[in-house]
């Protein structure tokens, strides 16, 4: 079989893949999410489960969204309709590339009204606005600021703007430059910061609270979070990976680059809490505050400490950045549809993508107005509206689907001779360990993190007993 190319272009080399890659995956998720959940179940116990699910649920489905979108080598739509074909297999398939990149379109949305605050706080930072606040000032500032939907719009529409200006240039010329630059900026702004951290007397506390573990912490919830991040922090599940993954070129190793992929996203995880606890802790502050630490919590700790106007604001042009390289990646796959579907020059296809985007990014922004509006959601009140069923329906419907999908495609549906040509791993233990991963173990991982997320998990627990049960005391 003849070669297929994209029309889009091709990275450089594997590295370039993998920089680019690992700054989809390497976004609000390591720098906003990892350490106050790490914080809310227990700190050393918890990293270590999550390296764990790193490694048997994100690399196997990363692998099998890299090798689909390799040997389809187009966008995720039209690469599940021609590896479908190829396989013999129903067409219903290429829903799971609509999926992807309905996803990544949703996500982008409230994304960049999230990247905006960053991209504010990088500003108020600077101007010396944090500083010397009390916590009740920062979340009065905070407040005040969510709640102003101009204010929101003008970051959002910059943001969005930026991201814009690179997926304009096209595959090397822009995404490919883009991450060759950012990446490097993002971890020398963040070996900075935890030098500062270093300098702080309670350093040494945020290591062993970080490293150290103590699994009498750790809960079955605490495994299933754990899990499911794993799972999101790579970007798998929005066809981001697949896309990328079908610029990768031929004589580039898929297992080494998901491993790079995932090293590089853990170790900014990892990073990010050195940087984070130890100054969370000088300042007497509680490390499991929820979303809140990014913008209320750590705001405070920079404001009463030396030179913290300046750190401050290069933490928050770090954050800033792993929200650009992973913007530009939830943005790719209907860009490239569009050019391939619809014919359309590049320039025209972002444009409409990216106000699609924008758009859709107003209900984001009148969430936490005029249009919030109060709900349930498994038990837990949800008030923000629009932007809490947006995350809902991504974060617990199609991006776990998408994952479970393409692992199941990938070891059920595609020629066997067709995944292991992609791998290019022979036949040996290393390619049957792989295979058998993502066949059986993998799919009831990712399934078990779909349940969670639905509050299905322990219902289904307790079906399963009760099939297994024996009445006492006999029958009557």
């Amino acid at each position: 079989m003849s070669e297929r190319v994209s029309i889009h272009g091709i990275w450089s080399s594997r590295m370039a893949f993998v920089l680019a890659a690992a700054g989809s995956a390497i976004g609000l998720g390591n720098i906003w999410k990892f350490p106050y959940i790490t914080g809310e179940n227990g700190g050393g116990a918890f990293v270590l489960v999550y390296l764990l699910c790193v490694a048997v649920v994100g690399l196997p489905v990363m692998m099998s969204e890299i090798l689909i979108g390799r040997r389809g080598r187009a966008s995720p739509v039209n690469t599940m309709r021609y590896l479908a074909s190829e396989a013999q297999r129903p067409r219903f398939w290429v829903l799971l590339g609509w999926s992807g990149m309905l996803a990544g379109v949703l996500i982008m949305s409230y994304y960049s009204v999230i990247a905006g605050w960053a991209l504010a706080y990088v500003f108020k930072s600077a101007a010396g606005v944090l500083t010397d606040q009390t916590a009740e000032g920062i979340a009065s500032i905070f407040n005040g600021f969510v709640t102003s939907p101009e204010k929101l719009l003008a970051w959002h529409t910059i943001f969005m703007v930026m991201n814009a200006i690179v997926l304009s240039r096209g595959v090397r010329s822009g995404l490919e430059q883009a991450t060759r630059f950012m990446m490097p900026v993002l971890f020398l702004l963040l070996l900075i910061l935890v030098g500062y951290a270093y300098k702080t007397p309670s350093f040494e506390r945020g290591l062993v609270f970080l490293f150290t573990p103590d699994f009498s912490k750790i809960s079955a919830g605490g495994v299933l979070t754990a899990m499911g991040h794993a799972f999101f922090t790579l970007s798998l599940g929005m066809g981001a990976i697949m896309v990328y993954g079908s610029y990768l070129p031929r004589n580039s190793s898929i297992a080494l680059a998901a491993i790079g992929i995932a090293f590089l996203d853990t170790l900014v995880a990892l990073l990010a809490g050195m940087a984070i606890f130890p100054l969370v802790f000088a300042n007497n502050l509680a490390p499991g505050e929820g979303p809140g630490l990014i913008f209320q919590t750590l705001p405070v700790a920079f404001g009463h400490m030396p030179y913290g106007a300046g750190f401050g604001a290069l933490f928050f042009i770090m954050v800033v950045l792993a929200a650009w390289t992973s913007g530009i990646s939830l943005l790719e796959p209907a860009v490239a549809w569009l050019v391939e579907n619809r014919r359309m020059a590049r320039i025209r296809a972002v444009a409409l993508v990216a106000i699609t985007a924008w758009l859709l990014g107003i209900l984001t922004i009148m969430s936490f107005s005029d249009w919030a509006f109060v709900f349930s959601f498994l038990g837990e009140v949800k008030r923000n509206g629009f932007y809490d069923l947006l995350d809902i329906l991504t974060a617990n419907f199609l991006l776990p689907l998408g994952g479970l999908a393409m692992a199941i495609f990938a070891t059920w549906c595609m020629l066997p001779a067709s995944v292991a040509d992609e791998l290019e791993m022979g036949n040996g233990l290393l390619f049957r360990g792989w295979y058998a991963l993502t066949r059986y173990l993998t799919p009831l991982a990712v399934a078990i993190v779909f349940l969670h997320g639905l509050g299905l998990v322990q219902p289904v627990i307790r079906f399963v007993q009760g099939l297994f049960s024996v009445p006492v005391g006999g029958a009557a």
